[in-house]
């Protein structure tokens, strides 16, 4: 387990990663109340959080960006394995340092996340929601960059500020209603079934089916709440999950092409070098 405190204008921000080959449970508490948003990266870890008799569980992490208030009298604790990794980057705030946040952002927390400026418990679950690609990117390059010294605050600083700017932007999209709930809990079922079936996933009619929404607005609504279209999302999936499995060496790049449904070695290293700018094989270089 790695954890990592920055302070960053009024915000801290937490970076924390574990890998493991046996489970291990981490739990922790703030000292202070905290408004914060926390987004989870390329694992998949079970997040539980307890204060007095009540809980909550969150078992597909992967991808979430979720927003909480929380005081001294919560727990929060991650369930980490071989399987589910953590990768988490939080960042917070207290409430009483909302005023002197700049560029008018504790507007944006007050206007968007009123329910956590104004919390009625010990915790209190703000807006939640699956990031989309622009978003994942950025977490994709905090768990990867080299950086260090002032370089290294310099990067998180514009790492950061363009991580919150996608999530009010996306959280403003989700408020003006341009989806009904219904419907976006139904795509975001559609997001999960293609993230556990990357090998072998449905097509567009059987996931249609799945989910309960006919094709048309599987199609146009999806790509209006993530960003891209299904299943280009599903390639973004698939390829994010290769790079993990080359990068943490552990699978060769045909075993990575195969473990993420590629037949073709060709056509997985196209699409890879296209992403990420250079092939599998020097990921490990």
């Amino acid at each position: 387990m790695t954890r990592e405190f920055l302070n960053i204008n009024d915000f801290v921000v937490l970076v924390e990663e574990a890998r493991t080959d046996e489970v291990t449970v981490d739990s922790c508490f703030f000292d202070e109340p905290v408004i914060a948003v926390a987004f989870y990266g390329s694992g998949n870890v079970e997040l539980s959080v307890e204060y007095g008799d009540k809980k909550k569980a969150y078992d597909y992490s992967k991808g979430l960006a979720l927003s909480f208030y929380a005081d001294d009298k919560v727990q929060f604790t991650h369930i980490v394995s071989a399987n589910k990794p953590l990768e988490c980057l939080l960042i917070a705030t207290s409430p009483k340092n909302l005023k002197k946040l700049p560029n008018e952002e504790g507007e944006l927390f007050s206007q968007l996340l009123g329910q956590l400026v104004n919390p009625s418990d010990h915790y209190v679950e703000g807006p939640k929601f699956y990031m989309t690609p622009e978003m994942q990117s950025i977490v994709t390059q905090v768990f990867s960059n080299s950086y260090s010294g002032k370089t290294k605050m310099m990067f998180f600083r514009s790492q950061m500020m363009a991580l919150l700017s996608h999530f009010f932007g996306q959280l403003a999209l989700v408020d003006n209603g341009m989806i009904k709930k219904s419907e976006r809990d139904k795509l975001y079922e559609a997001k999960e079934i293609l993230s556990s079936n990357l090998d072998n996933p449905p097509s567009l009619t059987e996931l249609s089916l799945q989910i309960g929404l006919n094709s048309f607005k599987l199609k146009k609504e999806f790509k209006s709440l993530f960003g891209v279209p299904v299943f280009k999302y599903l390639q973004n999936e698939r390829l994010s999950k290769a790079h993990d499995l080359l990068r943490n060496d552990e699978a060769t790049v045909q075993e990575a092409a195969w473990h993420v449904g590629y037949d073709s070695l060709s056509s997985f290293s196209n699409a890879f070098s296209k992403k990420y700018g250079f092939r599998p094989s020097e990921i490990r270089r």
